[in-house]
């Protein structure tokens, strides 16, 4: 019997038993970081666009909100702040200098009136990963998981992966210099959940590198508001992102 087996396989040319199949080109998913502020009269017009942009983009935009700068709020014994120091941290590393302003795949800091052209821009442009992403809180701590797929080449650079909340009510200035104490603050950046730069990550084509990351849940946090953004980068931009909501894990 092991004779006929050997024989079968010598039939077999090379060519037919070691055929590589290419993968598919990933959908390039565009990421959009919003520098905005609490004390930014012109950041709820950049508010209003997003939605727009939502809306037309669908599941093609990733959008984070980065509450930082001369403009961000962190609060006061009464109100309720947004900004955070490693949004600072990011508003100088960029050398931003005025609010709103939008970094899209990270190809230069753009007004908000260029964001439309910007985003279709880089929407049309290859990719070469592709990204999975879910995420569930226990209701003491969020259980992130990323995997990223080579599609075409080799990538190298850095994953990141951040917390954002939705639905939150805080002051915000309005553009006719009123503050407005029940506007709706979406996709607010609360976390780099790996780091303020993220982790080094080499992808080959045809590799899938997984990465498993727990952060607390913060009590400050409405956990049912939570999602999750992940995205590869490096020093031409950002290679790929992709998005999930945090969901309840199951027993």
């Amino acid at each position: 019997m092991s004779a006929l087996l050997f024989a079968s396989c010598d039939n077999i040319s090379e060519e037919e038993r070691l055929v590589y199949e290419k993968p598919e080109p990933a959908k390039r998913i565009v990421l959009l970081e919003d520098f905005t502020g609490q004390k930014c009269t012109n950041c709820p017009n950049a508010n209003e666009l997003i939605e727009t942009l939502q809306n037309d983009f669908g599941d093609n935009l990733v959008v984070v909100g980065i509450h930082g700068g001369p403009l961000g709020f962190k609060g006061s014994a009464k109100l309720l702040g947004l900004a955070t120091e490693v949004g600072d941290e990011y508003y100088t590393h960029w050398s931003l200098e005025y609010q709103p302003v939008g970094l899209i795949n990270r190809q230069g800091a753009t007004n908000y009136t260029s964001w439309a052209v910007k985003i279709k821009e880089e929407a049309a442009k290859p990719t070469t990963v592709s990204m999975e992403l879910s995420a569930a809180h226990d209701g003491t701590d969020i259980d992130i998981n990323v995997s990223t797929m080579g599609t075409d080449g080799q990538t190298v650079g850095k994953l990141q992966i951040y917390v954002l909340e939705d639905n939150i009510t805080a002051m915000q200035l309005m553009p006719s210099g009123t503050a407005n104490y029940e506007y709706v603050h979406n996709h607010v950046f609360r976390m780099a959940a790996n780091g303020t730069w993220g982790e080094d990550i080499t992808v080959e084509e045809g590799e899938t590198i997984k990465k498993s990351v727990t952060v607390p849940l913060n009590s400050a946090w409405n956990k049912d508001n939570l999602s999750i953004v992940a995205f590869v980068y490096n020093d031409n931009g950002v290679v790929q992102a992709v998005k999930a909501k945090v969901v309840e894990a199951q027993p």
